[in-house]
């Protein structure tokens, strides 16, 4: 007589293996349409004729740097940003993790690091931030930026909700509006409190900042 074990593990034997779904583009799977986001983040960029033609607007400069490419998880960017007249003190360091969340998302993971400023200017080594690894990072809960593609020219985004939290200036809760192509990128950063009332950032639009080449 077939004991139950043995009829169990007949069962087991037949039933067909189904494989586990990874969303996660591997070097053997290219994924186009993410290099060519990559592609367009980086580099340099320039708000300084948006500032020219409206005073409300400062001259930014903005890197992003590729950075720990041997990495299979997506991409990493190191990403500076500083008022033109002062390139050696950027205000703003992050580290973004661009990824692929599924077939029409991808995703902007934000960062944050120690002692920033120790790293100020990095985007022109070889090999930026050599010496931080992943684990070194603080991720920006809620602040990640989803990006669909807008036809074969641009990709658009923004956080979700209220959920990226701040305290700058007041605020609860900050938000981000993105506009990516190969010749600018288009961000609209605003912070607001709790009855929704907008405390820090440019008014009447985003900054635009156009590809330039690196000096």
């Amino acid at each position: 007589m077939r004991t139950l074990f043995s009829v169990v593990l007949a069962v087991v034997i037949a039933l067909p293996v189904v494989p586990t779904i990874n969303t996660q583009t591997s070097p053997d799977e290219p994924d186009p349409e993410l290099a060519r986001l990559v592609t367009w983040m980086t580099g340099s960029f320039s708000s300084q004729a948006q500032a020219k033609a409206d005073s409300s607007y400062f001259d930014i400069r903005l890197e992003m740097a590729p950075i720990w490419t041997d990495r299979t998880d997506g991409y990493w960017l190191y990403v500076e940003q500083a008022a033109a007249d002062y390139l050696d003190k950027p205000y703003r360091q992050r580290v973004y993790h661009v990824h692929r969340i599924d077939d029409t998302t991808l995703a902007s993971d934000v960062y944050t690091f120690e002692e920033p400023l120790r790293f100020a200017g990095a985007w022109k080594d070889s090999h930026p931030l050599a010496a931080l690894t992943p684990d070194s990072l603080s991720a920006r809960e809620g602040c990640a930026i989803l990006l669909y593609a807008d036809g074969d020219t641009a990709f658009v985004g923004s956080t979700v909700d209220k959920n990226c939290s701040s305290d700058l200036r007041g605020a609860s809760y900050a938000t981000s509006e993105v506009r990516i192509t190969a010749d600018y990128l288009y961000s609209w950063d605003r912070g607001f409190d709790s009855n929704d009332n907008q405390v820090w950032g440019a008014e009447s639009g985003g900054y635009h900042f156009d590809k330039i080449t690196r000096e």
